[in-house]
């Protein structure tokens, strides 16, 4: 059999031992290989993933030709070796007896792409362009994938319009190059004027398009390329179903999304991620908890992102058991060294209010970030442990850590709090040192801080001031004019925050109701407690119900008031302890400044039928 053949054989079997029999034996035979044995050689070492052996092949042989210098070349650029890759083709560029072919080319742009070098990819260019009259196909899908990678969108797209007939490899360059660079729509109209062109679409564009899709938050253009997919005959291979259950995960249609995960062949572990990441998101902890089930029942063993998202899954169900169980097995899988996992389980027992455990599972950590020590002030402040988490923010700043954006929400939170006015405008100095107060999250926890302090005219200065306004801006401002008494102030805002295009939640309601209740605009609270719903689509809670039958209250009309909660049809509050003896004496005292003495007497004779009695006040001091 001659050497080609076994040298073929050996690296078509991936066979190590093999291949270095083959070069030892031609060593002993005495005579030197000639150089296109030499060739097949340093192929087979580079494909066998022994780059040293290819090199000191490369180093001896006497006779070098194209194929040798493009060999080496191209293995480097495959090993992930670009600046080998790149300094092998310098030197061959200085020998003028060789002449560097597609082949050549294409290693080396690939070498530009993944060193990120566009100098040398530029360089590169240029010769193909001063020596080459036509330039291949492949090397002109290997400069857009280039330009691509490197951030040259304008580049890659003149080179891709030069093409004369673009193929698949171009187009999903340029598609991907858009879509990462974050210009997802420019992405999508690359892909329909490839795709009218008569360009065959690769499971590979799918992928990119799927991802743009999911971006932009376009359903229905996602489940279009989905049917082309599937009528085109497309390997539905693993990664178009991870981005298919993505798409349909942030759009919100987990009906779908779960579809497209049942209806394929072997959906990877990170599409399962993504559908218990979704339906988390979408509060349907109990459908991710299953689905993790099922995934551990069908043998997957799970990332550390599917963890990260079962234990927000169970902060959210406020599950103690299941949580406990999952960070055992957590240790028993022995994935809990990765921070990511670490950084959930932290702020699993944190949302929960286990401090202690929270503060072991960081003692307990390798290495912490800043996600680290913000998931652990976040859980003193939710537990009201102000002081701890004044202390654990003073250790983050001697360990050496920079505050983010979310740690200063959090320190502002507790100087709202508090209150503590004069540490909120502390921290709003230090804030103002990085220009972080332009962001919306920190913008938003200054207002709230000024206006939970009383300091309503800072909140207003620093709400005018914001760039950018998102809800939170907006209820922060609303609820601290009404927390304050200042009525037709927060609804002049909720005025203004209409006419912005921006939906109210809620929250936003319960600030505008509270306002008129303080105002004593009762038409107006009728109109926006009956808006919630029609326009906005609402649901009303007990507390939007108690504002208005407050305002009713206070205007003495305690017939309309009952007439409403009785037709309203909301089942009470558990919070509303039919035990509770002064809410009785409360209604007792409405009904009898109303002169509805029968109605009085009703209540105390009801409180004497439970045995309830009212307790003495008396004074601390």
């Amino acid at each position: 059999m001659s050497l080609p053949r076994l040298i073929r054989l050996a690296t078509q079997k991936k066979s190590i031992c093999n291949g270095k029999s083959i070069h030892a034996r031609v060593i002993v035979s005495g005579s030197e290989p000639d150089v296109q044995s030499g060739n097949h050689l340093l192929t087979m070492y580079a494909k066998l993933g022994l780059i040293d052996y290819a090199q000191k092949l490369f180093d001896r042989m006497p006779v070098r030709n194209l194929v040798t210098w493009t060999s080496l070349i191209s293995a480097c650029s495959q090993m992930g070796l670009s600046e080998k890759a790149l300094d092998c083709f310098r030197e061959m560029i200085l020998d003028d007896r060789i002449t560097p072919n597609h082949y050549t080319y294409v290693a080396a742009l690939s070498a530009c792409a993944q060193a990120m070098a566009p100098r040398n990819g530029k360089e590169i260019h240029a010769r193909i362009c001063k020596i080459e009259e036509t330039v291949n196909s492949f090397v002109n899908n290997s400069l857009v994938n280039f330009y691509g990678k490197c951030g040259l969108l304008k580049s890659a797209r003149l080179v891709f319009e030069t093409i004369s007939e673009p193929n698949s490899v171009s187009c999903v360059s340029l598609i991907t190059s858009y879509t990462q660079s974050g210009d997802n729509d420019e992405g999508l109209s690359i892909f329909l004027r490839s795709f009218r062109i008569g360009v065959k679409i690769s499971e590979f564009t799918y992928v990119s398009i799927l991802h743009a899709c999911a971006a932009l938050l376009i359903l229905d253009f996602g489940k279009q390329v989905q049917a082309l997919a599937v009528k085109s005959g497309v390997r539905i291979d693993p990664y178009v179903v991870t981005c298919l259950v993505n798409l349909y995960v942030k759009c919100g249609d987990l009906e779908r999304a779960s579809r497209a995960l049942r209806e394929a062949e072997k959906p990877s572990i990170t599409a399962w991620t993504a559908l218990i990441g979704g339906c988390v998101h979408l509060g349907r902890s109990k459908e991710a908890i299953d689905l993790f089930h099922k995934l551990i029942s069908a043998g997957l063993k799970p990332s550390e992102q599917t963890f990260a998202c079962v234990l927000g899954a169970f902060s959210r169900d406020g599950e103690i058991k299941g949580g406990i169980q999952l960070h055992c097995l957590i240790i028993k899988l022995g994935v809990k060294p990765f921070i990511f996992v670490s950084n959930a389980l932290l702020d699993y027992y944190a949302k929960l209010g286990f401090l202690c455990d929270s503060f072991k599972t960081f003692s307990e950590m390798d290495a912490c970030d800043i996600v680290s020590w913000n998931a652990l002030i976040a859980g003193c402040i939710n537990a009201k442990s102000y002081d701890i988490a004044i202390r654990v923010i003073q250790g983050m700043l001697l360990e050496g850590f920079e505050p983010d954006t979310y740690t200063y929400s959090s320190l502002l939170s507790v100087c709202g709090d508090l209150p503590a006015a004069e540490w909120g405008k502390q921290t709003h100095c230090c804030i103002i040192k990085p220009r972080l107060d332009a962001n919306v999250v920190v913008g938003s926890a200054l207002v709230d801080m000024y206006a939970k302090c009383g300091r309503l005219n800072d909140a207003r200065n620093v709400f005018d001031t914001l760039p950018r306004k998102n809800l939170v801006s907006w209820n922060a401002m609303i609820g601290g004019y009404a927390q304050h008494g200042f009525g037709r102030e927060a609804l002049d805002i909720f005025g203004i925050m209409l006419r912005n295009g921006v939906k109210p939640d809620d929250i936003t309601y319960l600030g505008v109701l509270s306002s008129c209740g303080h105002v004593g605009a009762m038409e107006e609270a009728l109109h926006h407690f009956g808006s919630m719903t029609k326009e906005f689509g609402i649901t009303p809670r007990t507390d939007h119900l108690a504002c208005v039958v407050g305002l009713f209250a206070r205007k003495g009309q305690t017939k309309e008031a009952y007439d409403l909660i009785r037709n309203f049809g909301m089942p009470l509050s558990k919070s509303l302890d039919p035990k509770d003896t002064s809410a009785h004496v409360m209604l007792s005292n409405i009904y009898a400044d109303s002169d509805m003495w029968s109605e009085a007497s009703e209540v105390r004779n009801l409180m004497e039928e439970k045995a309830m009695k009212k307790e003495a006040g008396y004074s601390w001091t």
